[in-house]
């Protein structure tokens, strides 16, 4: 118990899923979470189960909205100690079929959403002596699947732009540590929601099934260990969670 207690958390997308798993798991360990997300409705009833929580609607793709929101954070918290750019959605299509407003729309969300996080975070936990960004891919970013070309793109730019921003830290002197973690097929509703709209013989589904989903639990696991002291001396990596999918 007490992993992060004191530290202060930001999570991208925590309205539900992934992002709602890390945010209850962090503030059971004793941090105090903010959570953000487009679903107003559904983000202030999570942040309302979670003790102290705080919820503010935002658009990861707009930098007013990042700057307005770090510093809400540090007004009712003091502080950021950690940085969780979850928020994502996934729209399918081929690179034949798919339109260029769906691949540009989740390359803003997730590629733009990173980097504007990171760029608004980083002055605030330098301030406060450094701290730990965790970036989510997806193992998407590691193997082919042609129906996702765009989601996969976006989620190859976030481990290389991870690894960057880590050097950029390590060069500047500061004491903040930059990951990216990769999970696989993980029961969240946007992972529901999309096994529902792809017939069953997609490419790539086989795979993810054999090897069956996680629970988000799991990837709160991970986001706990990098979030704390524990892994102070893992930085610029990527860790993969998704039990063997991508070992073939």
């Amino acid at each position: 118990m007490n992993r992060v207690a004191g530290k202060v958390a930001l999570i991208t997308g925590g309205a539900s899923g992934l992002g709602a798993a890390d945010a209850r798991l962090l503030a059971a360990e004793g941090a105090k979470v903010v959570i953000t997300d487009v679903q107003e409705t559904l983000g202030q009833e999570t942040a309302a189960s979670i003790p102290g929580a705080l919820f503010l609607k935002h658009d990861v793709r707009d930098e007013a909205q990042w700057r307005d929101v770090v510093e809400q954070t540090i007004a009712h918290f003091g502080k950021l100690d950690v940085l969780v750019n979850n928020a994502g959605l996934v729209r399918f299509g081929t690179v034949e079929d798919a339109s260029l407003a769906d691949f540009r729309l989740q390359m803003e969300v997730m590629v733009d959403g990173c980097f504007l996080g990171c760029k608004a975070a980083i002055p605030f936990m330098t301030k406060g002596g450094g701290g730990s960004i965790i970036n989510v891919a997806s193992v998407a970013a590691l193997k082919g699947l042609s129906s996702i070309p765009a989601y996969s793109a976006a989620k190859a730019g976030i481990i290389a732009m991870s690894r960057s921003i880590a050097v950029h830290c390590q060069e500047q002197g500061y004491k903040i540590r930059v990951n990216a973690i990769a999970p696989g097929a993980h029961d969240t509703p946007m992972t529901q929601q999309a096994i529902a709209q792809l017939p069953a013989d997609t490419a790539g589904l086989d795979q993810a099934n054999a090897h069956g989903q996680g629970r988000p639990e799991d990837v709160a696991n991970l986001v706990l260990f990098l979030a704390s002291e524990e892994s102070r001396q893992i930085t610029g990596t990527h860790i993969v969670i998704d039990n063997g999918e991508t070992m073939a």
